[in-house]
């Protein structure tokens, strides 16, 4: 079963659209003069007829309406709420000219869906490659967002059955809501998750379909023995058996021939992965893969 994104929230009802509180019609029709007090500036005629033209003239333009005049939006003195715009689906960066400078990817707003197996760093890269850039960058952790389920968490080591596919792709959905709306209001994302080649609907083209054509993957596969001895620093449920390591490792090797970059971090730390991201993005801004 497919979740579909859902078109985004109505905005809240912002207070002061209707007639002004006090207005009157009247206003705008004094009496006649009385001496004695004080009316302001007397009325200007208006102007004399054209010769020539048999029309009616126009008298000055009256001020608008006030129950048509726009409101812009006001926080909530209760809550301090702003209504924000609406997220949607982003789109590639621009490409600029052939004759122009690269990018300055720092200073660019984009998305990312970083991906590789339990141990390749995904974690730690996206929240150093997030915590260097110019411009405001938010880390989306899938597994943290799954996580927030506590009572009824379906937990994959005790066996992968209907209620964790569905927190996945809970998970996986919200994380999308989430990086769009941030999107939205100028905040570059990072996303990361351990996507599976050979399940395209609910791994990659689902992240397609819920953040939008524009995202850009890069796969993160450094060799099993650090992908092994990374997994044996974890504690709790994030840390997996050695076997279960191995089997998720040799399905990620499916990425390769598949179009997306991908980055051996075996010699790398996390500074030097992060500046290799930067690199592989800034290649695909120019030429985006094809996925």
């Amino acid at each position: 079963m497919q979740h579909a994104v859902g078109p985004p929230l109505p905005p809240p009802h912002r207070p002061g659209q209707g007639p002004a509180d006090g207005w009157s019609p009247a206003a705008h029709h004094p009496g006649p003069h009385q001496p004695g007090t004080h009316q302001g500036p007397a009325p200007v005629p208006p102007p004399p007829p054209v010769p020539g033209f048999s029309g009616v003239p126009a008298g000055p333009v009256p001020p608008p309406s006030p129950q048509h005049v726009p409101v812009p939006p006001a926080p909530d003195t209760t809550t301090g709420h702003v209504p924000l715009p609406p997220g949607g689906p982003v789109t590639m960066p621009s490409v600029p000219p052939a004759t122009a400078a690269a990018p300055d990817l720092a200073a660019t707003t984009l998305a990312v869906l970083l991906i590789g197996p339990a141990g390749a760093g995904k974690t730690s890269v996206a929240k150093h490659w997030a915590d260097h850039r110019r411009v405001p960058t938010a880390h989306i952790s899938l597994d943290d967002v799954r996580e927030w389920v506590r009572a009824g968490f379906a937990d994959p080591q005790s066996g992968w059955n209907d209620s964790s596919e569905a927190q996945y792709r809970l998970a996986r959905r919200t994380c999308g809501f989430a990086a769009r709306n941030f999107l939205a209001n100028g905040i570059s994302c990072i996303l990361d998750d351990a996507v599976f080649p050979d399940r395209p609907a609910v791994g990659l083209g689902g992240w397609k379909r819920h953040v939008g054509p524009g995202l850009l993957p890069v796969v993160l596969l450094p060799g099993l023995d650090v992908v092994l001895e990374r997994n044996a620093e974890r504690r709790g449920n994030r840390r997996l058996a050695d076997e279960e390591v191995a089997r998720i490792h040799g399905r990620m090797a499916g990425w390769y021939g598949s179009g997306l970059p991908i980055i051996d971090n075996s010699q790398m730390d996390v500074p030097g992965t992060a500046r290799a991201l930067d690199e592989v993005l800034a290649r695909a801004i120019a030429s985006p893969p094809n996925w």
